[in-house]
């Protein structure tokens, strides 16, 4: 675990002041023109990237002595996030990394996309009520399915899922784009076959589900080679036994979440923010449990997404990197 470093510098506190636009809060500050303030792309709420988003914009009021707390917006998900953050809408956000390397791979200069740590790994579940008879995502087809809003992070990766298993969209027999909540109540009421969703395990909302109407997860071992070969930014996981109530361990995807800027960001203010995060880790891991494994030695972990030159002197300061 990363210990608390020394207290940010009055020289950095200061310039970071100045990037963020927010000199009023940070006495005789001087710099360049001031930017537009500071504002971080969440996600749904309730959810992980939003409480976290909430949790680090305290912390960086306090840290960097802000006048005001950063905005936090509600968004989607992943991709609406990569959108805001790329367009400048948005200077922080939190993002899978599959989204954020699929919009890096169309951007260039200044608002390329730059990690400043791994955060935690979703997981991909597809829901499925225990008396449905489904076992494998070749059960889906002509099936009663939700592959999750457009502009979360999960529907790539159920569009994906059911490429590689030879199904596609087109071979569902009703496609629906529905969040988590209203998901685990279609499928409660016996108004969806399955759903799919990617978060932290457990995921609030499926347990709520699990504790009204028995469910399962469908194993993914018969697709995960093929879809880690073509999709090598996904990882193999294994939800636990007894979770949610299911019988067994199940095999499933995972990727990684990032916090993430644009290489434009300046340098002292990437570290600045970072470091702040850092220090203050015992907070963002009681807004999530998700937090709670974060440290400096997995937080390099942003691949394909490189690390901002700013995060990367404060990794090499605390012999992370």
């Amino acid at each position: 675990m990363h210990r608390p470093g020394p207290p940010l510098t009055r020289r950095t506190v200061l310039r970071a002041g100045a990037a963020l636009g927010l000199g009023a809060g940070l006495a005789a500050c001087t710099g360049p023109r001031p930017a537009a303030p500071l504002v971080i792309a969440g996600g749904v709420q309730p959810g992980v990237y939003i409480n976290l988003a909430r949790t680090l914009s305290e912390i960086w009021r306090e840290r960097l002595g802000l006048a005001a707390a950063p905005q936090v917006l509600e968004t989607a998900g992943s991709a609406q996030n990569m959108e805001l953050l790329t367009t400048g809408a948005a200077a922080v956000t939190i993002s899978q990394v599959d989204v954020a390397a699929d919009v890096a791979g169309r951007t260039t200069g200044p608002a390329e996309p730059r990690a400043l740590a791994r955060l935690y790994d979703d997981v991909t579940h597809v829901v499925v009520r225990a008396d449905s008879g489904l076992r494998s995502i070749a059960d889906l087809r002509g099936r009663r399915v939700s592959i999750g809003p457009g502009g979360s992070g999960y529907q790539p990766i159920a569009t994906r899922l059911l490429d590689v298993a030879g199904i596609g969209v087109a071979g569902l027999g009703t496609r629906a784009e529905l969040g988590l909540p209203d998901a685990a109540a279609a499928l409660r009421e016996s108004g969806l076959d399955a759903f799919f969703w990617s978060g932290g395990v457990p995921t609030d909302g499926v347990r709520e589900l699990a504790a009204q109407v028995p469910i399962r997860l469908l194993e993914l071992g018969g697709v995960l080679d093929r879809m880690r070969e073509r999709y090598p930014v996904y990882s193999v996981a294994t939800v636990p036994a007894n979770t949610y109530g299911l019988p067994g361990p199940v095999s499933c995807l995972s990727v990684r979440n990032a916090l993430l800027v644009t290489g434009g960001m300046d340098a002292d203010l990437a570290g600045a923010l970072i470091r702040a995060a850092f220090d203050e880790q015992p907070r963002l891991a009681q807004a999530s449990p998700a937090a709670v494994t974060v440290d400096s030695r997995s937080a390099i972990g942003t691949q394909p997404i490189p690390l901002h030159e700013g995060a990367v002197e404060f990794y090499r300061a605390t012999k992370g990197y």
